[in-house]
């Protein structure tokens, strides 16, 4: 277990335009549900007692040697492309840093904590519903290889919440996410909107200091576009395993995105069923613009807001010549993410376009012939090696189909990766999905029932699933990084 490392670094940006000081609710109850023990390991905060957790998780006491109140964090943000100069952290706050074994600086932030003064007619807390569907989006997500924040607590705390969109009174929780950052494209919108470039550029500094060190030897206005750049190669990477994942995040405005590629700020996601660039997850998304397929669109124009922030601080043909790399860096961050979920190795330099036209043809079939998402790649993970596999599953039928022989020929040349992988059990069995009809049957368990064994079997065979792909989701570096 690694030693608890406090390391609180974004009060030192010394409050307004940042962010305000604010006091947790206080809850009428407080049962945990939801302790991550494996990354509380990772962050010397394992050896707590479940009393202990809940002081500072449910109480929200102070780490020792950390923030000494919780900051709810600034930012507005274009949502659904409309501009919203009344947003920021409206039921949630920054309450902790610490360093991970790896020294990485990472944030412990809220979500149904209270209300802020961003709440506006909110009530600043979260249903248990949302807390239980964002612990199954972030455990599959990271078994998949996708850069996730974590859920690391959710404290069930007693209260009757009404909801539009829940059938009310609904039961409520306090969640903890641990993520790498929970600085948002929309910090940077709402300094701009104050037309105040000073403090852009402290924040830019201390993303830079923080998240990307490397790039303090890059001196005068091109260090900003330089870190400008690296945003822009990681949010490439992270729409990239969003689509090799089938996760469609639902909500893909400027203030759900952040600065180091993370997968957070859970809403309506959804995991395809089936191949289709058209399905959206959120039933307000009436024009789809946040489609699965247009997720990297929206990845774009997102980083395009970003950019324009930072035109005061930097060369605008170098701002720009870094977001036009985005394309193109999405291609290659394709071919990585679906090779590695199909577990052969790419072809390499020499024929990226061929790999990535490889993706594109399978996606296209996979389209065509509704084969079930996640059962592509259970059955052809390791490539020729599970050859056998594949004509012994449900989908052999559609394999068996004219139209699939070329794909086959074309994903059996290449080398598998660590091909005895498929000697877990996880590969005897079926492939562990996360759609929507089991997400609600699992909540309905617990809302009716109060049981959470549907969910602890669900977690369990993600577990499985991450144990026997091997992917470590934590740990991504960037070329040149």
């Amino acid at each position: 277990m690694a030693d608890y490392t406090p390391d609180p670094r974004f009060s030192d940006l010394g409050g307004a335009p940042f962010y305000d000081e604010v006091a947790p609710a206080r809850f009428p109850q407080s049962t945990l549900r939801r302790r991550n023990q494996r990354w509380a390991e990772r962050i010397g905060l394992g050896g707590l007692s479940d009393a202990e957790w809940l002081a500072h998780f449910a109480r929200f006491d102070p780490l020792a040697d950390n923030l000494p109140k919780p900051l709810a964090i600034r930012y507005h943000g274009h949502q659904f492309r409309n501009y919203n100069p009344d947003i920021g952290d409206g039921r949630g706050f920054l309450f902790a840093q610490v360093r991970d074994g790896d020294g990485r600086l990472l944030d412990l932030a809220t979500k149904g904590s209270g209300r802020t003064p961003y709440s506006r007619f909110g009530d600043g807390r979260l249903t248990l519903k949302g807390g239980v569907r964002e612990i199954l989006a972030t455990e599959m997500l990271e078994a998949l290889g996708v850069y996730t924040s974590k859920t690391f607590s959710v404290v069930e705390t007693g209260e009757a919440l009404e909801r539009n969109d829940e059938p009310s009174p609904t039961r409520s929780c306090v969640l903890t996410r641990l993520g790498h950052s929970h600085v948002r494209f929309g910090a940077f919108q709402r300094l701009a909107f104050e037309q105040d470039a000073d403090a852009i550029e402290r924040l830019v500094e201390y993303c830079i200091e923080n998240f990307e060190p490397d790039l303090l030897r890059v001196t005068g206005v091109g260090r900003v576009a330089a870190w400008y750049r690296r945003v822009v190669a990681r949010t490439a990477r992270l729409c990239a395993q969003w689509m090799a994942a089938g996760f469609v995040h639902g909500v893909l405005n400027t203030d759900n995105m952040n600065v180091t590629g993370e997968s957070f700020d859970y809403g309506p996601w959804r995991f395809l069923p089936t191949t289709d660039f058209s399905f959206t997850a959120a039933y307000f998304d009436q024009t789809g613009l946040y489609a699965y397929g247009r997720q990297p669109d929206a990845g774009m124009w997102n980083l395009s807001r970003l950019g324009g922030t930072l035109a005061p601080l930097a060369d605008e043909a170098a701002l720009n010549e870094a977001l036009q790399s985005f394309a193109p860096q999405v291609e290659t961050a394709m071919v990585e993410a679906f090779f590695r979920r199909l577990g052969v190795a790419p072809s390499g330099d020499h024929d990226l376009k061929g790999d990535f036209d490889f993706v594109r043809a399978l996606l296209q079939w996979m389209e065509k012939s509704q084969a079930p998402f996640e059962q592509v790649f259970f059955d052809w993970f390791c490539g020729s090696a599970s050859r056998d596999r594949a004509g012994a599953s449900p989908a052999a039928g559609l394999y068996a189909g004219g139209d699939f022989t070329d794909l086959r020929a074309r994903l059996c040349g290449f080398d598998p990766v660590a091909p005895d992988r498929l000697s877990h059990d996880y590969f005897r069995g079926a492939p562990c999905a996360m759609l929507i009809d089991e997400v609600e049957a699992i909540w309905s368990e617990i809302a009716e029932h109060d049981d959470w064994r549907a969910l602890s079997a669900k977690l369990s065979g993600i577990d499985a699933m991450r144990e026997a792909l091997g992917f470590d989701a934590s740990h991504f570096d960037l070329p040149g990084a």
